[in-house]
């Protein structure tokens, strides 16, 4: 088992990750988990821990995982967005067909701002779009 175990583990948190080199190859074959460094994916800093120096390995490694993970939280993001979208249709058909004069009263007022927000904005960036249409973002 321990040897099949990688040679880093991300801890990963909010705005990227504790690295650690994990270890099994010492007198008493535990795992141990020294921390390397901290990454931040938003910002694409590695900051080495304490004095430790970063290996050209380690550096390769963690910019890899920096990568892959921010593919997987534009993946994220977008998804995201599809169960919004999803959300918005449920929300209609319960509207429609199940919520109370109540229930109505409650949430009408917020949904409704909500959702002239939402418009505002895709309607400006729409407009942005068609008329720059060479402008990638």
């Amino acid at each position: 088992m321990a040897s099949d175990l990688p040679e880093y583990y991300f801890r990963v948190r909010e705005n990227g990750a504790v690295v650690y080199r994990v270890d099994t190859e010492n007198r008493q074959r535990r795992i141990e988990m020294d921390q390397i460094a901290i990454v931040n994916v938003n910002k694409g800093e590695i900051k080495p821990h304490g004095d430790r120096q970063l290996s050209a390995a380690d550096r390769i490694t963690i910019t890899d995982w920096m990568n892959e993970r921010q593919a997987v939280l534009q993946e994220r993001q977008i998804d995201d967005i599809f169960r919004a979208i999803d959300h918005m249709n449920f929300t209609t058909q319960w509207v429609q067909s199940k919520a109370t004069d109540e229930q109505l009263e409650d949430i009408t007022d917020t949904l409704l701002l909500a959702m002239h927000d939402l418009r505002t904005v895709l309607v400006r960036k729409k407009a942005d779009r068609l008329m720059n249409p060479s402008k990638e973002k």
